[in-house]
């Protein structure tokens, strides 16, 4: 397995159930990963490219997103309380059943993900769409 660390090439390897908290993961590639059920609270996922990824039932409370590439990500029932997605690309995200009111959404394409209507309505209310 490669070495797990900034700009780290991670793409299409298994992280099922492994704890990764507080790992330094900025600017790596985890397209088509899977973290189905891993630990990375409070782990630095800034620049990631997480595409296609899979993190269902994972733990990423206070992780860092910003300007990550979670488009097509599958998150269900995923934790996301207090991270950070500020500026993440979000196109075709399924973050259906997650906890992640209390995150920061500024700048990220939410609106273009797949949730639940009482997250989508309590985003819009504190993150609106720019126009």
């Amino acid at each position: 397995m490669a070495e797990i660390g900034p700009d780290a090439d991670l793409s299409f390897q298994s992280f099922v159930g492994r704890d990764l908290r507080g790992v330094d993961l900025s600017g790596a590639n985890l397209r088509r990963a899977i973290l189905d059920g891993a630990d990375l609270e409070g782990a630095n996922l800034s620049g990631a490219n997480l595409q296609n990824a899979s993190m269902i039932g994972t733990n990423a409370m206070k992780a860092a997103f910003d300007n990550a590439d979670l488009r097509n990500i599958k998150a269900k029932k995923a934790r996301f309380g207090l991270a950070n997605f500020q500026n993440a690309r979000m196109d075709g995200a399924d973050l259906r059943g997650i906890r992640g009111r209390y995150a920061v959404w500024r700048d990220a394409n939410w609106w273009d993900a797949k949730m639940n209507d009482d997250l989508r309505a309590a985003l819009t209310k504190k993150w609106p769409r720019q126009s």
